[in-house]
């Protein structure tokens, strides 16, 4: 997992809440379990009709928002199913940082252990983000300082210390056993000392 370094970009404004995991990525794309090329097929009901042609207007699909590292939300963003590949399409796609007001549990913890930081503001938060969207200006997010500007304001978001620090190092489940190594191999030598026969 790459180290997460700050973010400034236009962000992209998608004003729907509850956009649950089907809706990111539709159960026909799970099939893989290679966590590139989901991008192309992200948000794909909403960006494509029953034949595959391309919808107009998805905000996603225009300049300067096909860009955006930055994706505003409604509330309840990722509920549903618990599907990994979600976080997978929207990282490949190219989304860093997702602000909400709310999250489903799941989805957020997963974000996290795939590089992407979700944030939790305040309804007036979102609504000042959305201007700067509309005007396609844009923002910055800075994780060591837990701090979104834009303009000459700024807005300090909470965050576990632990998720942050996976975060800023770059750390998944995966890379945080293998900080352990030393120790299994020293509980496991023991174990053939004391106990050969398991």
């Amino acid at each position: 997992m790459e180290k997460f370094k700050n973010i400034i970009s236009i962000p992209a404004y998608i004003p729907i809440m509850n956009i649950d995991t089907d809706k990111i990525i539709p159960k026909q794309f799970l099939k893989t379990i290679k966590r590139s090329g989901l991008g192309k097929s992200l948000f794909y009901e909403m960006r494509f009709d029953e034949k595959g042609s391309q919808i107009k207007g998805f905000i996603l699909d225009s300049e300067p928002y096909k860009n955006s590292k930055i994706l505003v939300t409604g509330k309840n963003f990722g509920c549903g199913s618990s599907r990994e590949h979600a976080p997978w399409a929207l990282l490949d796609f190219g989304i860093k940082v997702i602000i909400s007001q709310s999250f489903a549990d799941i989805f957020y913890n997963n974000c996290f252990k795939n590089g992407i930081l979700p944030i939790v503001v305040n309804e007036n938060i979102i609504k000042e983000l959305a201007e700067y969207s509309n005007r396609k200006e844009s923002i910055e997010v800075k994780l060591d300082e837990q701090e979104i500007t834009y303009g000459n304001k700024s807005y300090k978001f909470e965050l576990d210390p632990f998720k942050k620090k996976c975060l800023l190092e770059g750390l998944d489940d995966i890379a945080l056993s293998l900080e352990k190594t030393e120790k299994i191999e020293s509980f496991e030598k023991k174990m053939n000392q004391n106990k050969p026969w398991i």
